[in-house]
């Protein structure tokens, strides 16, 4: 499952934004980033933060995690995240393709991850729009995390 939901909202309202910019007499300013639509590092840390310990408390993943190092998991989240969405940080792990080799991970599993996230999401009161642009990014990351 890919968010069929979200993808389908997504694509409309892009489609709708090209329809209605290209009627409209005065240019469209460029929207900010993700990144700084979302308070920046200092946020998205915030939410990394509260997304480890709901992964924890759940009993669906967090046996996948009891022998990660969660502060480099974090950290990594959050350069990831943080490029990802346009902000100045550089991701310097390895791809998540390598990093999640041989693990098993099931597409339930992801999901209960994806769950999480927006949850957290919610939990800060981050604006539809900015969530959906979260949860796609998540959800485009699905087949590098997957075993199959």
């Amino acid at each position: 499952m890919q968010f069929p939901i979200i993808k389908s909202a997504v694509v409309i309202l892009s489609l709708s934004a090209a329809l209605l910019s290209g009627c409209s007499q005065t240019p469209v300013k460029s929207q900010a980033s993700l990144y700084d639509r979302l308070g920046g590092k200092e946020a998205i840390t915030a939410v990394v933060d509260a997304l480890a310990v709901n992964v924890a408390a759940d009993p669906r993943i967090n046996q996948r995690f009891a022998n990660a190092n969660i502060k480099r998991f974090k950290s990594q989240m959050v350069e990831l995240l943080c490029q990802a969405s346009g902000g100045p940080c550089v991701y310097k792990g390895m791809d998540l393709k390598t990093v999640h080799a041989g693990m098993k991970i099931t597409e339930a599993e992801f999901m209960a991850v994806a769950e999480n996230a927006s949850k957290t999401l919610d939990s800060f009161k981050v604006p539809a729009t900015e969530k959906n642009e979260v949860m796609t990014l998540l959800a485009s990351l699905q087949g590098d995390v997957i075993n199959r």
